[in-house]
C-alpha cells in the first residue's frame, strides 16, 4: 500500500463562468483575455489524490498535463479521455467514480450507474474518472498559491517518450471550421397535439 502510486491528467479550460466565443476565421475558440481554469473533474481528482496520501493509502501523487505553455483545451464533456488510454494501455477501467478504496494490489471502486450504485474490484494499475460525488475540493489559500509558484515543474520533451528522438506522428484530425450555434427562436402556442405534429413536420423535426 505504501508504494501506490498516483498519477492525476489535469487540463486548463475555460472557466465555466465565461461564455465561449468562436475566432474570427472560425479556426477556433477565442482565448485572448479569457479567464481559464483548471477543469472542475481535475480538481476533484486531485483532491482525491491528495486525500490517499493524506491517509497513507499512497506514498506519491503526480499531476501531469500535455502540451504547451499557452495550449487550450475546451471541455466539451466528450467523456472519452479515459476510456481511450485504458484501452491504450490495456488497463482496467472505472469511471465515474463516486468512491475510491485502494485494497493492495486492488482497488474498489463504487460508480453510479443507472440502476443505482456499481462497485467494482479493479486489479493495479488502473484507469479512474472522477465523478462530481467523489469528494469537495480543498482550495488552496493564497500564501500557500504563492509558494506554489515557486516550486519546480518538470518539462518533458513528448521525444523522450518516443524512443531514437523521432518526431510524433502528425495529427490525423483536423479542424475544418467552428461555428456559434444560431439564436434561439421564441417558443409558439398551439391549439392540440394535431396541430403540434403539424408544426413539427413542417419545420422538418419529424
Amino acid at each position: 500500500m505504501a508504494g501506490l502510486r498516483v498519477l492525476v491528467g489535469v487540463k486548463r479550460v475555460i472557466d465555466y463562468a465565461v461564455k465561449v466565443r468562436v475566432a474570427a476565421g472560425g479556426g477556433g475558440v477565442q482565448t485572448q483575455g479569457v479567464k481559464h481554469s483548471l477543469n472542475p473533474f481535475c480538481e476533484i481528482a486531485l483532491e482525491e489524490g491528495v486525500r490517499l496520501r493524506e491517509r497513507g493509502a499512497a506514498a506519491e501523487v503526480v499531476a501531469v498535463s500535455v502540451g504547451t505553455r499557452v495550449c487550450q483545451a475546451i471541455d466539451d464533456d466528450c467523456n472519452q479521455t479515459g476510456q481511450l488510454l485504458a484501452a491504450m494501455l490495456d488497463w482496467p477501467q472505472g469511471t465515474f467514480a463516486s468512491r475510491v478504496e485502494p485494497e493492495g494490489e486492488w482497488v474498489r471502486v463504487q460508480r453510479e450507474v443507472d440502476g443505482g450504485l456499481e462497485t467494482l474490484r479493479l486489479r493495479l494499475p488502473a484507469v479512474l474518472t472522477a465523478d462530481l460525488r467523489l469528494n469537495e475540493p480543498r482550495y488552496a489559500t493564497l500564501p500557500n498559491i504563492m509558494k506554489a509558484k515557486k516550486k519546480p515543474l518538470e518539462v518533458v520533451a513528448a521525444s523522450e517518450f518516443l524512443g531514437g528522438g523521432s518526431p510524433p506522428a502528425p495529427p490525423r484530425l483536423r479542424v475544418l471550421k467552428l461555428e456559434e450555434p444560431p439564436p434561439r427562436g421564441g417558443g409558439q402556442r398551439v391549439d392540440d397535439v394535431p396541430a403540434l405534429l403539424e408544426r413539427l413536420r413542417a419545420s422538418g423535426c419529424i
